[in-house]
This record gives structure tokens, C-alpha cells and sequence, in this order.
């Protein structure tokens, strides 16, 4: 059953189902092989370029095509390529500059600003749907300026929900102004204990169903039941992309790039914790990714919280890693007979001995 509790009602949940199908319904039959990837399985181009870590819808698509359609694989290829690129300058970017495409705020039901449902249809009924594609004659817009006019009459940088708590003093604060640059996890290889900006740099290229596994498993507790979990807001938008000028030293616009942005709330019920207050983790990564994106926001908190009493940092920075894990599983399939005869003349010296 579809959950309907969405700000805006029936209207909005049928509006948002209608862009998924419209924009399916974009993609043409007479476009080249990567552009059809990119228009028909854009959340799996999306995923590549996040455990990729290169942004380039183009560059994904190709190697998802060149991989066989295996998302990992194709990872690996877009990494390869990045390893032979020049760093050129250092890009920054501002969260607060995001231009939401969607924006939900499950904790609040009159957030500042505007929920935007966007494209989506966690609202909807999973139903597979077997009917041919619609052609081109045949697709009909209803009202595509009334599809439209929420996101673009609405604010497309609404105030975050954690500005409020903020206001209220109902948030911890672990922001530092002495904030060193961030950990670069292509350079240097990140092992516990490491700073904040590695696990969420880690996180962000981590496969997505090994992090949705670690997450499950963190907010499962012994007693079988689920940690209490909020999320402030979900946001996926465009962000400008800045570096230097060489030359002038000014800032300038290089791209747009998607991201998605997710800030998740836990009550904070320890005993050496300011149980007045509540924390707040964070999510970031290319594309849009709300799964991957809802798991690093809870479990940046949960490695706070942890400290280092259990071995979750090194499980998020050294198990998540899809090329790491796969590359020592497929490697198995590589000739080992030298291993495997040294298995067999153990066991018959044993044997022998016996």
C-alpha cells in the first residue's frame, strides 16, 4: 500500500508519479546507446558516478555499456580513468547554494520553505508495469505548466529544518571553525582512527547495498528493535561548482553538478550525552542516491557516538568499498594451483604422519 501522508495530498503524490513517467517518456528510440542509458536508467548512472567518484553522466553511461551493465565494474572503469587525469585546482562547492529539484522534511509537517515531492513514487505501489513504451505520437502532457509551477514559483533554496533547531538550542554543535582541509581518500588511504570529512568521503563512494547493510545493521539493536531514527530533510538539486581563476584568483563557476543532501536527527539518551539536545548527521553524494545518502547521515552520527568502542569506523572505511571487496572476490577466479597443491600436500603429510 502507498503511504499517503504527503504534504499536499492525493494531488501531489499522482503529480510527482506523472514526472517519473514523463521524464521515462522523454527518452527517445533514435538516440545513441549512451544517451538512451543516461535518459532510461538514470539512478544507476547516478549510482556509478557516486562510487565512481567523478561526476560525468557521458563517462558513466559509457562504462556502464563497456561493463555489461554491471554497476561495479563500471565504477572500477571510471576510477581507472580518473587515476590518469591531471588535478588541475581544487574545487569547493556550498550545500547552502543547492537549487532543490526535491525537497521532503519527514520531521516536520510545516517545514520553512516548501516540500517538493520532485520526480518520485515512494508514494506509489510497486506494481510492475508491463505495457509497451508509449512512442512519441502517443505521450501527452496534462498541464506541464501546472506540473511545473511548484518547483518553480516555490523557493529553490528554502531555510534548512536544522537552522530551527538551531534557533531553539535543541542541537549539538560540532561544527569547528579551526576545520582542517578535507581528507583526500585518492591520495591517501584512510584507516580508523580517521577524521570526519574521510568516513564521509568514503561513505560517499562506498556501493550503496553494502552501506544500506552496515546502516541496517548499526540502527538494529540487540534487542531486535530499531533505534529510534528521523530524518530532517532530503534535498536533491543542482550545486555550482567553483575553483580559482589562475589568473585573476578569483572565484568562478566551472558546472553544475546533482547531488544529493540528506541531515538525519538522533535523540541523544547516553549517559555521558546532553540528553536536552539532539544530533544531527549528514549525507552527501553525486547523483541522486536517497538510499545511500539516508545511511551516511545516520551513520556519521552513529560513528560519533560510537568513538571507537566497536570496530564500525573500520568496517564503514575498509569492508564498504565495492572495487576493494569485489576485486579480492573476483581474484579468486584467477589460477591458484600452487595454493591449492600446498592445501593437498598438508593434508597427506598430515596423513602420512598419522
Amino acid at each position: 500500500m502507498g503511504y499517503a501522508a504527503a504534504r499536499g495530498g492525493l494531488a501531489a503524490i499522482r503529480a510527482a508519479e506523472s514526472l517519473v513517467q514523463q521524464l521515462r517518456e522523454q527518452a527517445t528510440t533514435t538516440t545513441p546507446a549512451d544517451i538512451q542509458l543516461i535518459e532510461h536508467f538514470g539512478a544507476l548512472v547516478d549510482r556509478v558516478m557516486g562510487e565512481g567518484g567523478v561526476w560525468g553522466p557521458e563517462m558513466a553511461a559509457a562504462a556502464l555499456r563497456q561493463g555489461g551493465g554491471d554497476p561495479i565494474e563500471a565504477a572500477h572503469l571510471i576510477r581507472s580513468k580518473r587515476s590518469t587525469l591531471a588535478v588541475i585546482a581544487v574545487a569547493r562547492a556550498d550545500a547552502d547554494e543547492i537549487q532543490v529539484l526535491r525537497r521532503i522534511v519527514p520531521a516536520y509537517r510545516t517545514p520553512p520553505g516548501a516540500q517538493i515531492l520532485g520526480a518520485t513514487s515512494d508514494y506509489a505501489g510497486r506494481i510492475l508495469d508491463m505495457s509497451p513504451p508509449s512512442t512519441p505520437a502517443d505521450r501527452h502532457v496534462t498541464n506541464p505548466a501546472q506540473q511545473t509551477a511548484v518547483v518553480e514559483n516555490g523557493d529553490r533554496t528554502p531555510q534548512r529544518l536544522l537552522s530551527v533547531l538551531r534557533d531553539l538550542d535543541l542541537v549539538v554543535d560540532r561544527r569547528r571553525d579551526d576545520d582542517p582541509e578535507p581528507f583526500d581518500i585518492t591520495q591517501v588511504a584512510a584507516r580508523p582512527p580517521a577524521p570526519r570529512s574521510a568516513r564521509l568521503s568514503a561513505m560517499a563512494r562506498a556501493e550503496t547495498g553494502a552501506l544500506v547493510n552496515v546502516w541496517y545493521r548499526n540502527i538494529l539493536g540487540p534487542d531486535g528493535y530499531l533505534h529510534e531514527i528521523t530524518l530532517g530533510e532530503v534535498r536533491h538539486g543542482h550545486i555550482p561548482v567553483r575553483i580559482d581563476h589562475p589568473h585573476t584568483g578569483r572565484p568562478i563557476t566551472v558546472c553544475r553538478v546533482r547531488v544529493t543532501e540528506v541531515e538525519a536527527i538522533e535523540d541523544l539518551d547516553g549517559i555521558d550525552e546532553d540528553r536536552t539536545r539532539v544530533d544531527v548527521g549528514y549525507g552527501f553524494c553525486l547523483g541522486h542516491n536517497e538510499k545511500k545518502a539516508i545511511a551516511m547521515a545516520n551513520l556519521d552520527i552513529a560513528c560519533h557516538r560510537d568513538n571507537g568502542r566497536t570496530q564500525l569506523e573500520q568496517s564503514l572505511l575498509l569492508t564498504t568499498d565495492g572495487l576493494e571487496s569485489t576485486g579480492f572476490l573476483e581474484h579468486l577466479k584467477l589460477p591458484h594451483y600452487v595454493t591449492f597443491r600446498s592445501i593437498i600436500e598438508r593434508k597427506m603429510a598430515a596423513r602420512r604422519r598419522a
